[in-house]
């Protein structure tokens, strides 16, 4: 079967017994219910893979629509019971081989929907659909490697005699928002960076009286959002061309992914002010007992006062004093300079490959090619970081004194 030429019926009110049976559908075509439904019973939350999130990228951003979607099914009538938006390895990384990879949500999150209650069928639905669909793998990309997903996923393979292999893997800022926010950021910072940073607050103050807002129902998302894209192109995203802002595909995503999940309670959006003026603004999700903390964007102009910094204190401060948030993703990069400091919670998310065959030749194709084309690209990094570092040593070199 191509894995890539599946089609099925579209739409949110498509019905289940359309769907139940099919290996892959187009990820408009699952019933929007048993989606929403399937997040609320989910064994792992990722706010990336909410219905409102997921159909609004697959709708509008650029490079991350047409994903299919990799359903479970149990029973008669159908339920829902596992679910990943996929495309094609083809796609993903522009390798010609029978494989199925998670669909990027934008987020930095790409963990399977499992049902709490059934997942490991769920998951053993998930690799008989693979199978079904003509796919050799799957792919998964950045998934949390120690959540309960992963462990469905790899007491399955085991007992088919199948071991998951890790692409790669990495550590990421996350916070325990069960604890009391500043005795965390006492232990995180020390009260000589404490004191750094009320400093800096009050030199802030200068330009009026600072203030912290969370906008939740769907006006104040609407209106805190064109802040936050004011913000957000008013930097170096701005000056790259990457701002949401300025790819209209990107605006319309986030436009719609904001109003939708505000409606259902899954979206704040924070913001610092000086008096009138905006000075940081960030957009938050929210699913199950988990906060994602998505975007952040500052007014440069302020940069001396740390504005990031000074938002992602008082959101901590927040989520901390959140009796339904247990935990917060940064779903930051690595080593990310900012955060990473302030939140010392770590995540290890992994990309990881899953056969669906023993001793699959494919699969050990597969596996070289994709270990290939990330070492290439982490070789191409070195050399753009060491050209970026000479250009920064010659202005140096040549500016006056």
């Amino acid at each position: 079967m191509d894995i890539s030429a599946t089609h099925g019926p579209s739409g949110p009110d498509a019905r289940p017994a359309a769907s139940a049976g099919r290996p892959l559908i187009p990820l408009e075509a699952v019933p929007l219910p048993l989606w929403r439904e399937l997040c609320d019973r989910a064994a792992e939350p990722n706010a990336y893979y909410l219905a409102d999130w997921e159909l609004a990228v697959n709708a509008f951003a650029p490079g991350r629509t047409g994903s299919m979607a990799l359903a479970a099914w149990q029973g008669a009538p159908s339920r829902l019971i596992g679910l990943m938006p996929v495309v094609p390895l083809w796609r993903a990384f522009g390798i010609a081989l029978p494989a199925l990879v998670s669909a990027h949500p934008y987020g930095t999150l790409c963990t399977p929907l499992l049902d709490s209650d059934e997942a490991q069928d769920a998951a053993s639905e998930l690799l008989r659909a693979s199978r079904h669909a003509g796919a050799r793998a799957l792919v998964l990309r950045e998934v949390a490697l120690d959540g309960p997903t992963v462990a469905a996923l790899t007491k399955t393979l085991r007992r088919e005699d199948l071991r998951p292999r890790v692409l790669r893997w990495h550590d990421r800022a996350c916070l325990d928002a069960s604890r009391d926010a500043d005795t965390l950021l006492r232990e995180a910072l020390g009260a000589k960076k404490l004191k750094e940073l009320r400093r800096q607050r009050h030199r802030l103050a200068e330009h009026g009286e600072v203030s912290f807002e969370v906008a939740r129902t769907p006006r104040e998302v609407a209106d805190a959002l064109e802040i936050f894209l004011s913000l957000e192109a008013s930097g170096w995203k701005g000056k790259h061309g990457t701002a949401l802002a300025q790819v209209p595909g990107d605006a319309a995503f986030i436009r719609r992914a904001t109003r939708a999940l505000s409606e259902a309670g899954r979206c704040e959006i924070v913001t610092l002010r000086a008096g009138d003026i905006p000075v940081a603004a960030g957009i938050v999700l929210r699913h199950q007992d988990r906060a994602f903390f998505f975007k952040l964007g500052v007014d440069e102009r302020f940069a001396r006062y740390s504005p990031g910094v000074q938002l992602t204190l008082e959101l901590t401060r927040h989520l901390c004093a959140d009796p339904a948030i247990t935990s917060a993703d940064s779903t930051a990069a690595p080593d990310h300079p900012m955060i990473n400091p302030i939140w010392r919670g770590r995540l290890a998310i992994a990309d990881m490959l899953i056969p669906l065959r023993r001793n699959d030749p494919v699969v050990a194709l597969i596996h070289g090619m994709l270990l290939a084309r990330q070492a290439a690209h982490h070789a191409a990094r070195r050399v753009l970081h060491f050209v970026r570092s000479r250009r920064k040593w010659s202005v140096s070199k040549t500016s006056p004194l």
